[in-house]
């Protein structure tokens, strides 16, 4: 068995490629691997075919201490930590602060849509997805993927994502089935609800021990929780061999951290650092706080470019994040022809991998400028722009759902969710989302009023929702191991 994103001999070509992008110079370490018959290719899914010598692997070790302790790149215009970025946003916020328990809801659907939408493509690059649908008759995409009627040549092609496919093509969907991204934001909310708003990262950490399996975190998170078994603390777990300090994993876990404060998006944001730094720096970090900050304007704000607006205030503004963002976020106002704005996001960043976070930011930025707030347009193009994509979707979706709110939303994009959700996280198995809604209000400030009539979401007999006993407030504080 080969486990991903751990081992050191496929560590150190990820490694080599992150330090070239921070602006250090690992040519020799390069040459030391490269002659001792090492690859210098990253492998795609995180693990080579084979395990690498004892030898092997013992230089691999030594070369990324060697790589940790290079200096450290220049720091202008990316800080590194949250009273230098604190310092570049606004004093005061034009956004209004009083959230509607509907907002909410739709956030919590939005999310999970757009992320199940994402789900059976996930790794498969932007012209196989594009084949798939053509194949099956549903290009441009604007409905769930299927296997019905695909050419096993083709299928053959572009295998759909293992893990994914069962529950997530059309034929199969009955509820929403297990995901990272949104286990995260359960743990979020979990950590809000046992430990506040002066919650710490060292209590987001013994969290993921606490409550979420090994197996269920990838690249950055699967790096830092190792390091938290060998005994580091953070902010040292986003720092030793970890070249996916800089990609995607904490810009997919803050969205509740926005949801619970509506219209500020400056505290999102610093909740948002404070997981962050448990797994990454710099960009990694920019990205969980975008997305928070964003989170916290969809609940109140009357439109996308608001939300957008206020995701950028929080960034860094000479950093390339920001520049990228900006960037993106132009392309999709510019224009409706969404291959067009592809075409420009893969000449600019198509040399990232596919979970690198500045890639990915600017996908979801462009989508959202495209899709103009409609939860449907917006989702659907950028799961159709690959890369990680049920991470853009769930996170453009909760962004779209947000703003819709869940009485807004199209039936046929909640109704296969069927009110229920699924986690490995010990209370949460089969939660509805109106539960999830109305604890999440219940943490926000100011708390909205009590929901005069939930989306009627859940399926026949799905037996969940408030009330139900299932993944109740005191079993987050209390738990069950």
């Amino acid at each position: 068995m080969r486990i991903t994103w751990v081992q050191p001999e496929d560590l150190l070509p990820h490694e080599l490629a992150a330090s070239r992008d921070e602006g250090r110079d690992v040519g020799p370490l390069a040459e030391r691997w490269a002659a001792a018959g090492g690859d210098l290719t990253p492998p795609v899914s995180g693990a080579s075919p084979a395990p690498a010598s004892p030898a092997l692997r013992a230089l691999a070790v030594e070369l990324l201490d060697a790589a940790d302790a290079l200096p450290a790149p220049a720091a202008a215009g990316e800080p590194d930590d949250l009273a230098a970025l604190r310092a570049t946003w606004p004093a005061t916020w034009s956004l209004p602060t009083t959230v509607a328990y509907d907002r909410l809801h739709g956030a919590w659907l939005g999310r999970a849509a757009g992320c199940l939408l994402g789900k059976p493509v996930e790794k498969i690059p932007r012209h196989g997805i594009r084949e798939i649908l053509v194949a099956t008759g549903r290009w441009p995409l604007r409905d769930w993927f299927t296997a019905r009627g695909l050419p096993a040549e083709v299928a053959a092609r572009w295998p759909w994502n293992r893990r994914s496919a069962p529950t997530s093509l059309a034929e199969n969907i009955d509820g929403m089935p297990e995901d990272d991204d949104l286990n995260f934001a359960l743990l979020a909310l979990r950590v809000l609800e046992t430990h506040g708003r002066d919650f710490t990262s060292a209590d987001v950490a013994q969290a993921w021990l606490d409550w979420l399996p090994g197996g269920r975190v990838f690249t950055a998170e699967r790096v830092a929780y190792r390091n938290l078994l060998l005994g580091l603390a953070p902010p040292a777990t986003a720092r030793r061999h970890n070249p996916f300090r800089e990609w995607i994993g904490a810009q997919i876990r803050t969205d509740v951290y926005g949801w619970v404060n509506p219209g500020r998006p400056d505290r999102a944001a610093e909740l948002a650092w404070r997981d962050a730094t448990v797994s990454h720096v710099r960009a990694g970090a920019y990205g969980a706080v975008w997305v928070a900050a964003m989170a916290a304007a969809a609940t109140v704000a009357t439109g996308v470019d608001e939300v957008l607006d206020a995701g950028e205030a929080v960034l860094p503004p000479a950093s390339r994040f920001a520049a990228t963002v900006r960037e993106a976020r132009a392309l999709g106002a510019s224009t409706d022809d969404w291959e067009t704005v592809l075409d420009e996001l893969y000449a600019r960043h198509g040399h990232l991998h596919w979970v690198h976070v500045r890639n990915n930011a600017a996908l979801v930025a462009a989508a959202l400028a495209y899709g103009r707030g409609d939860l449907e347009r917006s989702i659907c193009a950028v799961v159709s722009g690959g890369w990680d994509t049920d991470s853009t979707g769930a996170t453009v979706g909760a962004v779209t759902g947000a703003l819709a709110g869940a009485s807004g939303l199209p039936e046929r994009w909640v109704a296969p969710l069927r009110n229920r959700l699924a986690s490995s996280i010990a209370g949460f198995d089969g939660i509805g989302f109106d539960e999830l809604a109305t604890r999440t209000a219940a943490l926000a400030e100011p708390p909205p009023a009590a929901p005069a009539d939930p989306h009627p979401a859940a399926g026949p007999g799905s037996g969940v929702g408030p009330g139900s006993g299932v993944g109740s407030a005191s079993e987050a504080a209390g738990g069950v191991r």
